[in-house]
C-alpha cells in the first residue's frame, strides 16, 4: 500500500492563471481611488464651507439688524412728524369746530407719539418677539394687515413706475 505525501515534490501545486487587467477593471480602480481621495477631502472642504457659510450669516445677519434699526428710526421720526401735523390739526378743528372735534384729533395725535416712544424704547429683537406673539395670539388679524400692506406697497411701487415713464 502506498502513502502519498502531500508535501512530496513530486506533485506540483496548480498555479492559478494569471488574470489581465482590463479596461474595466482599470477604471474600477481608478474609481475606488479617487472615492477615498475624495472622502479624505470632504472633511476638510466641508469645515472650510461651514465656516464661510458661518461668516457669510454672521455678515448678513449684522446686516439685517443695520437695516431693521435704520428703518425703526425713520419709523419713529416720521411718527413723531405725523403726530406733530395731527396735532396742528387738532388745534385748528377746536378753533374752527369746536372742542369735541379738536379732543379726537389730540387722541390720534397722542397715540401715534405712544407708538413712535413705545417703538424707540425697544431693540428689533424685542419688536420681532412682540410681533411673533401678536401673530400667535391673532393670526387672522396679522393676515389681514399682511394683505392690506402688501396692497398698499403695490400700489406704491405702482405709482412710483408710472412716475418714471
Amino acid at each position: 500500500m502506498a502513502t502519498t505525501d502531500n508535501n512530496s515534490p513530486k506533485t506540483p501545486a496548480k498555479k492559478a492563471p494569471a488574470r489581465r487587467k482590463t479596461a474595466a477593471t482599470a477604471t474600477a480602480t481608478k474609481r475606488k481611488t479617487t472615492a477615498v481621495a475624495k472622502k479624505a477631502a470632504a472633511p476638510a472642504a466641508q469645515s472650510s464651507l461651514r465656516d464661510e457659510a458661518g461668516k457669510m450669516m454672521t455678515k448678513l445677519k449684522s446686516s439685517a439688524r443695520d437695516a431693521a434699526n435704520t428703518g425703526k428710526d425713520k419709523t419713529t421720526n416720521t411718527l413723531d412728524d405725523v403726530s406733530a401735523l395731527v396735532d396742528d390739526v387738532a388745534r385748528t378743528l377746536e378753533e374752527r369746530v369746536g372742542p369735541q372735534y379738536g379732543a379726537y384729533a389730540r387722541r390720534a395725535a397722542d397715540a401715534l407719539s405712544g407708538v413712535s416712544d413705545s417703538l424707540k424704547a425697544k431693540d428689533i429683537e424685542d419688536l420681532l418677539e412682540d410681533a411673533r406673539d401678536f401673530i400667535r395670539r391673532k393670526p387672522a388679524v396679522a393676515i389681514g394687515a399682511a394683505a392690506a400692506l402688501g396692497f398698499v406697497v403695490t400700489r406704491l411701487l405702482a405709482a412710483d413706475q408710472g412716475d418714471e415713464a
